[in-house]
């Protein structure tokens, strides 16, 4: 007679939670960063103890509530992810958490996330609502966007632009946020969430029936839809980014070679078979796109703060825009 498997005490008890919580999905919220920067770049003067402070609590408040979000996930996720190879091991579908438990976290850290941000603005508490509320639609039935095809992608990435918000109201007295440079932002994230779905269907390919369970949307989605509307997504970015750049600062308009490449580098990725596309987390072991992408935001930083009158007289505003 074999003896029962001893139950995880200390610690061992409390990593579960620690886990399904994602830090090491924190690195994500350094899509908060270019609305900071943005927004510094339109002000004249800066109140930087004000900004460090706020700086601080806010990225606490982000982590928080992404936390918050990933914890839902994991918990209604955790019937999919068992058929996953490699999901199937987490926390949750392993049996290791206590789901009442793992539904008092969830709303426990929301609290003290957008309590966090109260203590900063009322338009922060109001970004860090929306990127909640965005989880909120992404997982939970019978909403649950995350199964619904196209919409997917659309309401996961809206967390870009709602990141940016947060940024942006992290710095006192931001003006009013640009709706082309939020929108572009949101079809860039469209574009990488759509690659990860596209390497993640390519992975799973022959094993169809698997596949479905896995992610209900792929039931309609196929290697060429994905393609088409990947490349929907990335013209949008495009289209958009262009007409912030012209209305509200033409010298970005040098980082486009770069921000092409980060691009043509992302998509390529998508085609390795375990694509790190797959796995975020995993990208900084790609030197390529990583020297790619400090490149070009080293350069955007540059841009937003040296002006070059040269290319004002090169690409004028036609009066009629004016």
């Amino acid at each position: 007679m074999t003896s029962a498997a001893p139950r995880p005490t200390g610690v061992h008890r409390v990593m579960p939670y620690i886990r399904i919580m994602r830090v090491d999905h924190w690195f994500k919220n350094v899509f908060v960063l270019p609305g900071i920067v943005v927004a510094l770049s339109s002000q004249e003067s800066t109140e930087w103890s004000s900004l460090f402070q706020n700086f601080i609590i806010g990225m606490a408040a982000v982590c928080l509530i992404a936390s918050s979000n990933y914890v839902i996930n994991e918990v209604l996720d955790a019937p999919f992810d068992l058929h996953h190879p490699i999901k199937k091991d987490r926390p949750v579908p392993s049996g290791l958490v206590n789901i009442k438990i793992a539904y008092v976290q969830w709303i426990v850290l929301m609290i003290i996330g957008l309590g966090l941000g109260a203590l900063v603005s009322v338009p922060l508490v109001l970004s860090l609502a929306g990127l909640w509320i965005a989880g909120c639609a992404y997982n939970i039935p019978p909403i649950r966007t995350k199964d619904v095809p196209y919409l997917d992608v659309l309401t996961e990435s809206i967390n870009n632009p709602l990141r940016m918000l947060v940024g942006w109201y992290i710095v006192p007295n931001s003006p009013t946020p640009p709706v082309s440079l939020l929108i572009s932002y949101w079809m860039i994230g469209c574009f990488f969430m759509g690659l990860k779905r596209f390497a993640e269907y390519r992975d799973m390919a022959d094993r169809r029936e698997e596949q479905i369970r896995y992610r209900k949307s792929f039931a309609v989605y196929n290697e060429q839809r994905l393609l088409v509307s990947i490349m929907f997504y990335a013209a949008s970015a495009m289209l958009f980014f262009g007409a912030f750049v012209q209305r509200y600062r033409i010298e970005l308009i040098l980082s486009f070679p770069l921000v092409a490449l980060i691009m043509a580098i992302y998509f390529k990725l998508a085609f390795q078979s375990s694509s790190p596309v797959e796995h975020p987390e995993k990208l900084y072991k790609e030197r390529g796109l990583m020297a790619a992408v400090v490149s070009c935001s080293a350069l955007m930083v540059l841009l937003l703060f040296v002006n070059i009158p040269a290319l004002v007289d090169m690409f004028p505003m036609s009066a009629w825009n004016r």
